[in-house]
């Protein structure tokens, strides 16, 4: 069996880092980031990166990192509202920005992975989204031609892996990272916890250890929450 396990997030990259390349990042947030394999792609100095993520993290937190250290060249998101340096850096014209609809973005990322080069949706019709895309009308109804993604690599995060890389993700942190696994050359994997194989039921396995090249694990975590909300204490 090959061992995918390596000891730290800087070996588990070595070789597969290069400026120019294109990433996919998985997670919703700050739930689910690969946050030791961010860590140490700020700490390569790679740049001039293109990044498929469903956002760019917040300030100072997830992908925050490397637009603080201004190593990204290109985003290709759906939502980016939560960091200051993202908005200061798109309107200065200092970094590419691709919106796309969340839905699409999940579906590139899937179609990529199945090596499907592009796909039809009716998402974006009429919009600004639509703009500089074949339209083509499929029973009387338009839709836009979205290319699949296909990244050098992808780096995720997951909650249980077994040795040989079937991994389990755990409720929220399974966004994105699913088809962002498949949509690269190279997947690796940050997780929590590493079992024997054949620990995992099958049946739950979400993202097979064929596409899992590299492993790390993470732990451990602290929990951080982009908005905290409190409840007002009542008066006595």
């Amino acid at each position: 069996m090959v061992n995918k396990l390596y000891p730290d997030a800087e070996s588990a990259l070595e070789g597969l880092l290069f400026d120019g390349m294109h990433l996919c990042a998985g997670g919703f947030g700050l739930c689910g980031i690969p946050e030791r394999l961010i860590d140490a792609i700020r700490d390569s100095g790679v740049k001039d990166l293109t990044i498929a993520s469903n956002n760019a993290g917040i300030d100072g937190e997830g992908l925050g990192k490397l637009l603080r250290t201004r190593q990204v060249k290109k985003m290709i998101s759906s939502y980016v509202g939560e960091n200051k340096e993202f908005e200061r850096q798109y309107l200065a014209g200092e970094l590419e920005v691709e919106f796309c609809p969340q839905g699409t973005l999940a579906e590139r990322c899937r179609a990529g992975g199945a090596g499907i080069p592009g796909f039809y949706t009716k998402t974006g019709v009429g919009t600004a989204v639509a703009e500089g895309k074949e339209v083509k009308n499929f029973d009387g109804q338009d839709y836009i031609l979205e290319r699949g993604i296909f990244a050098d690599v992808a780096v995720i995060k997951g909650w249980k892996a077994d040795e040989s890389g079937n991994l389990i993700f755990r409720k929220t942190a399974r966004n994105f990272n699913q088809p962002m696994a498949t949509a690269a050359k190279i997947c690796v994997a940050e997780v929590e916890e590493v079992v024997p194989t054949g620990s995992l039921d099958p049946d739950a396995i979400h993202l097979p250890g064929i596409y899992v090249k590299r492993m790390i694990i993470g732990a451990p975590y602290d929990k951080k929450i982009e908005f905290r909300t409190v409840r007002q204490k009542e008066a006595a």
